[in-house]
């Protein structure tokens, strides 16, 4: 893993205790004026599940199998873990890192696509915990693994998982299954603007509709089906006077129930593991939707520690260091850099400096 001395997994994070929850929402909408009464709302979604998110608990599951992974390789080099918004926070796991001895980090975050909640703002986290430590005398230099939708690995991954899905829905005639695929909803001018300052935009849904398009001819060929696909969104944030991506898994539900659909197939590809968005919008919310409407919902797993995904999250991260080291490394379609381009995924609200990118 040379020159890298430690590896980072860096996360969301969430609440772990009902306590937890309302500071936890404080730190995500920081800046943005959102009373308590209306965080304490907004929390039920974790109320509900005790106060705890599960995505702390997947990060532990993660962490165990990417160390299994390093150590199947002979590869000993400390893996760490730090988060956006919850313990243990990115700084201290950064003052971790340092007080063992490490000078040169390699970070992996659990987001796999290109926008900016998905990526630059990570580099700002990133560029704010290295300031912060820069002011207690500690220098410490990090690298980032770019946006890993497109590996083939994280594929794969989302094929097994969909293919065994659809191997539970054998007999029901393909024009009475909708598949669909899910991801984070975000408003539409974070979509735009995601991608290279010089590029088209909409990298955010464009590597989306890549993944789903691959995943459903696999998937059709593998099963001999000839399903259609689509990708809807969910959890949405946003005031209503600001335009986020539809449709709506829910409001496509509806009008699916309407023609006929009796099977909804829904596959979150746009997430890495099976935290709220997915157990609550999709497995309470969505669940309640197709009841109503007398639908079967089959949820289709997220790639979690799928060997698969946790081999080729290994790769990227061989990959990245021996780009460090100047040597070449593999090619696949949709390839994203490491080192993100100039006004890449920009932050529309104000400048911010950002590690990891070449502006």
């Amino acid at each position: 893993m040379q020159p890298y001395d430690a590896i980072l997994l860096l996360s969301f994070g969430g609440p772990e205790a009902p306590e937890e929850v309302v500071p936890f929402l404080r730190r995500v909408t920081a800046g943005r004026g959102i009373p308590d009464e209306r965080l304490e709302e907004v929390g039920e979604h974790y109320y509900l599940f005790g106060g705890r998110s599960p995505i702390n608990d997947q990060n532990r599951a993660l962490l165990a199998a990417l160390r299994a992974e390093l150590d199947s390789r002979d590869i000993d080099t400390p893996l760490l873990w730090g988060n956006r918004n919850s313990e243990p926070f990115l700084p201290d796991a950064l003052r971790e890192a340092y007080a063992a001895g490490h000078r040169r980090v390699l970070v992996v975050t659990t987001s796999a696509y290109s926008c900016y909640s998905s990526c630059r703002q990570y580099r700002e986290n990133l560029a704010d915990a290295v300031a912060t430590l820069r002011e207690e005398g500690i220098e410490i230099d990090i690298d980032k693994v770019g946006p890993y939708a497109p590996r083939p690995g994280f594929i794969r991954a989302n094929l097994g998982r969909l293919v065994e899905s659809l191997r539970t829905i054998d007999g029901v005639p393909d024009e009475e299954v909708a598949l669909l695929f899910v991801t984070h909803s975000i408003p539409e001018t974070m979509d735009e603007t995601s991608g290279p300052g010089d590029g088209a935009g909409h990298l955010y849904q464009r590597q989306h509709r890549a993944v789903a398009e691959v995943l459903t001819e696999e998937a059709n060929r593998i099963l001999g089906r000839d399903l259609g696909s689509e990708l809807v969104f969910c959890s949405r944030s946003g005031p209503p006077s600001q335009s986020w991506l539809e449709p709506d898994v829910n409001d496509r539900m509806e009008e699916l129930a309407a023609s006929g659909v009796s099977v909804v197939v829904a596959a979150p590809i746009g997430f890495v593991s099976d935290h709220m968005e997915v157990v609550y919008d999709l497995d309470t919310e969505a669940r309640a939707t197709a009841d109503r409407l007398g639908q079967r919902l089959v949820r289709v797993p997220t790639v979690g520690t799928d060997p698969t995904f946790v081999a080729d999250l290994v790769d990227a991260l061989l990959e990245r260091a021996a780009e460090a080291r100047g040597e070449a490394v593999p090619d696949f379609e949709g390839r994203r850099p490491s080192v993100c381009a100039p006004g890449c995924c920009p932050n529309l609200r104000q400048h911010r400096p950002a590690l990891c990118g070449s502006d």
